[in-house]
């Protein structure tokens, strides 16, 4: 239920809050006055499509809000959960729609960022819509379908396991028309295939390999550099040059000297210690390069056989992937492939029995589809018609023609036509080619009616559906919506006043000017103001004592009809 509507700088309302009520919820004002730009806000926190062009002028961006009350079995718990949105602690939703004139927007719900395409399916079962516009989409032979499906849980029941097999056998039909499309395609990609595993296997990579042999590589190339370096090295620690002693013996004189300045002042105890250290680590390393220079062993055809192999690797690089793994892991998605079709007709096998008895399952499920369908058809045509009697229409004809298709799709095997004669002696018809604007009117009105209390949609929006209806048949629509609203909320735009009369909480829309500029202005109607505004949808601004006393009647009626509603 909608417990709120909050507007800030949306077209003509510069602010509005708006606390609404359980049962019917009535909306009046002059045309032009803002009605149905309030719609349009709550259409913006349901997921309607919007542009800055909806900013009142002057300001920088519009901020709608609403504020619901979720039922403790609604279905839409479950999805709120999936999105982690939880409740508030009085189980309210808040939803909330911002939008810059840059373009900038921000959704969100409880507080939590969601995407439109998400509060979409979150509108969707907060609030049913229902005005010219969703008049319009019943001529739609497509709508007659889910008319039906959704009249009959059990229906959806059916739909819901239906549309599982079908899932199951489109994807199966899929693969079966995939790997039969081109057998010339599958030979080549097989052979290919072979190939590229049989190459990559024949080289028996080693992960790490190539770092290692362009290592290998590298000192083996350079040999002759690395055995002339350390030996020089060695020399000047050992054997000194040309005009001067080896390190190793100008550290051993070194040491020696100290050692006999330490026997008159320890002050270069420290010294004597460093140097010591020295020679001995450095003999230790002339020990190690002598050792190196005798181990090392150039082989040229061990550097040519290393080379072959880098080279090797290098060609398995520039076809398959610039590192070793890469080359690995196409290997394996290769060798699944190639396992793939080799097993072809296994699979094939496979495949045509799985499509033949999901086919079985198929038929059986939309043959028991269609068997629901056609029994509640008739079901709902019969309830759609007792309410047209009351609606003014007595001998109106109305029948859900449910057909067979001759092929399968998501809906099953049925195609639903709503039929319509208006007049005795008419056979009927398809809607959208016999059908009136005041006619659509009340066959969308029976509709809903019938419908109220089988959704679980918790709050119904009637924009204008009483455009082209007058006297008696007026009376008879007010009463419907009244008999609506006694399932769930009703928000209601209207301009006639038996059906403002029937009102359980009145609100008016007024435009008013203030200086240079327009606004909407919105107000709670009680008691007299109540009265006055169903004069005033009567007689206009002629308001006699006559309008009065058959505006007091009107609501009177309206009262006491309402209490004889069976909710």
């Amino acid at each position: 239920m909608l417990k709120t509507l909050t507007v800030s700088n949306f077209a003509l309302i510069e602010y509005a809050s708006i606390d609404f009520a359980s049962g019917l919820n009535i909306l009046t004002g002059e045309t032009g006055a803002g009605k149905s730009i309030l719609v349009d806000a709550l259409n913006t926190v349901l997921g309607a499509r919007v542009s800055s062009e909806s900013i009142r002028g002057g300001s920088d961006f519009f901020r709608v809000e609403a504020v619901f009350e979720i039922a403790a079995g609604s279905s839409l718990r479950g999805l709120l959960h999936d999105q982690g949105i939880a409740l508030e602690d009085d189980n309210s939703l808040i939803v909330s729609r911002h939008l810059s004139r840059q373009g900038k927007g921000i959704i969100l719900a409880n507080g939590c960022h969601i995407p439109l395409s998400i509060l979409r399916q979150i509108g969707a079962e907060l609030v049913d819509m229902h005005g010219q516009h969703e008049n319009q989409a019943l001529l739609k032979p497509e709508t007659h379908l889910v008319l039906l499906d959704t009249f009959e849980p059990k229906i959806k029941a059916a739909l819901d396991e239906y549309r599982r097999i079908y899932a199951a056998w489109c994807a199966a039909t899929a693969d079966m028309t995939q790997i039969t499309s081109d057998s010339r395609e599958r030979e080549q990609r097989l052979d290919m295939l072979s190939w590229q595993t049989g190459e990559i296997a024949a080289a028996a990579l080693l992960p790490g390999e190539d770092n290692i042999l362009e290592q290998e590589v590298l000192v083996l190339a350079n040999g002759e550099k690395i055995i002339n370096g350390v030996s020089r090295s060695y020399a000047l620690l050992s054997e000194g040059g040309k005009g001067f002693v080896g390190v190793l013996s100008a550290l051993a004189e070194i040491k020696k000297e100290l050692e006999m300045v330490v026997r008159f002042d320890a002050g270069v105890q420290t010294q004597l210690a460093a140097v010591t250290d020295g020679l001995y680590q450095l003999q230790e390393t002339a020990s190690e390069l002598r050792d190196y220079c005798e181990n090392l062993e150039f082989n040229p055809e061990r550097l040519a056989g290393l080379q072959e192999r880098l080279d090797v690797v290098h060609k398995l690089k520039k076809k398959y992937g610039p590192t070793i793994a890469e080359i690995l892991s196409y290997y394996q998605k290769a060798v699944t492939e190639l396992a793939a079709i080799t097993n072809y007709e296994e699979r094939l096998s496979e495949l045509t029995a799985k499509i033949a008895t999901l086919k079985q399952q198929l038929i059986a499920s939309a043959t028991e589809l269609d068997r629901l369908r056609r029994g509640s058809a008739q079901n709902l045509a019969e309830q759609i018609c007792s309410h047209l009697i009351h609606l003014g229409m007595p001998k109106a004809r109305l029948i859900v023609d449910v057909k067979a298709s001759d092929r399968y799709t998501a809906t099953g095997l049925n195609e639903v036509v709503i039929l319509f004669s208006a007049n005795p002696g008419e056979e009927p018809k398809p809607l959208q080619k016999i059908i009136s604007g005041g006619e659509l009117s009340r066959i969308a009105l029976a509709i809903k009616t019938v419908s109220a209390s089988r959704d679980s949609v918790g709050t119904m929006v009637f924009d204008e559906v009483d455009t082209g209806v007058g006297g008696q048949t007026a009376q008879m629509v007010a009463e419907k919506i009244a008999l609506v609203s006694r399932d769930k909320q009703v928000l209601c735009i209207t301009h006639l006043p038996q059906i403002a009369a029937m009102a359980d909480y009145h609100i008016s829309v007024e435009k008013i000017i203030e200086g240079e500029r327009t606004k909407t202005a919105v107000k709670i109607l009680g008691g007299e103001e109540h009265k006055m505004e169903v004069t005033r949808m009567i007689s206009g601004d002629n308001v006699t004592p006559a309008a009065l006393r058959n505006a007091a009647e009107m609501i009177a009626t309206a009262c006491t009809k309402k209490s004889k509603m069976v909710k």
